[in-house]
């Protein structure tokens, strides 16, 4: 296991990790839950949302927000995995489904969506929209946010979307499109939210969007363990890292990182529902 990053100076004011991965990031670095919500409120991320990819994750995802008041959990079949499942994907989205309605520490549907960079067989893909149209219907029905990966599938993630109408609260999570499909996402409501990657050098489209999405819109996330941000790039990610894009965000659009964190910390809320925090 790699050694994690030394924390950053705190936030002045609390804000919220709008997507991360405790179990994987206990995995990767050995940083365990409990831990993990401790480093991140003492560098003032007072909240962290706990997204599902599979089966066994959404359901250790509300485990652990069940016992602590800083974390919320959404439940899923990620797209990748749901191309992989073949004919077992059927299964998992019954177990999946039986999960909602469960606790009221699971927030959202999600992350669900299409990923187009790693799964290229069309047969593949038709799972991931059989897969994103039952998780769209879900969000639906459970009045729960719905949490979106798109990797290399801007179009037809909104065509699907378009096909099964829009859930009321949206997450494009891990936001990696440019300003015009900020703008065909921005339409629709949805909050954008910005990982580590928006810190690295090459990624200027992105900043571009993350310049022109409205403060009532835009989310920060760690996405951890992965997309470390700047100046950590290279080591395993957290939440306690959360404020490097934070302030890098702040920067970039020209406004007081404690301002911004105090935005971001009711965006989440307006996404997720309220919840309350450790400590």
């Amino acid at each position: 296991m790699t050694e994690l990053p030394a924390a950053p100076e705190p936030l002045g004011v609390p804000t919220t990790d709008a997507h991360t991965h405790l179990g994987t990031t206990e995995q990767k670095s050995g940083l365990v839950a409990a831990d993990a919500v401790e480093r991140a409120a003492s560098v003032g991320v007072h909240r962290l949302v706990d997204v599902g990819y599979d089966v066994d994750s959404s359901r250790l995802a509300v485990g652990v927000a069940e016992q602590h008041d800083a974390v919320v959990a959404t439940v899923a079949i990620h797209p990748t995995d749901a191309a992989q499942l073949g004919d077992d994907l059927d299964e998992a989205l019954r177990e999946l489904e039986a999960l909602l309605g469960t606790s009221d520490r699971i927030r959202g549907v999600g992350e669900t969506g299409l990923d187009f960079h790693w799964i290229e067989d069309e047969a593949g893909r038709a799972r991931q929209r059989e897969a994103f149209a039952a998780h769209i219907g879900w969000a639906k029905e459970h009045d729960l946010a719905l949490v979106i990966h798109d990797r290399d599938a801007h179009a037809e993630v909104l065509k699907v979307l378009a096909a099964e109408g829009w859930p009321e609260r949206v997450q494009m999570h891990c936001f990696s499109g440019d300003a015009a499909h900020a703008r065909a996402c921005l339409e629709h409501g949805a909050w954008l939210s910005y990982p580590g990657t928006v810190t690295f050098k090459a990624n200027d489209v992105l900043r571009e969007a993350a310049r022109i999405t409205p403060r009532d819109r835009i989310l920060a996330e760690t996405d951890a363990p992965y997309l470390t941000p700047v100046p950590a790039r290279g080591r395993p990610n957290a939440s306690y890292l959360l404020p490097h894009t934070v302030r890098f965000l702040a920067d970039l659009r020209g406004e007081d990182p404690d301002d911004l964190a105090a935005v971001l910390d009711a965006n989440a809320t307006a996404l997720f529902g309220d919840w309350g925090h450790d400590g």
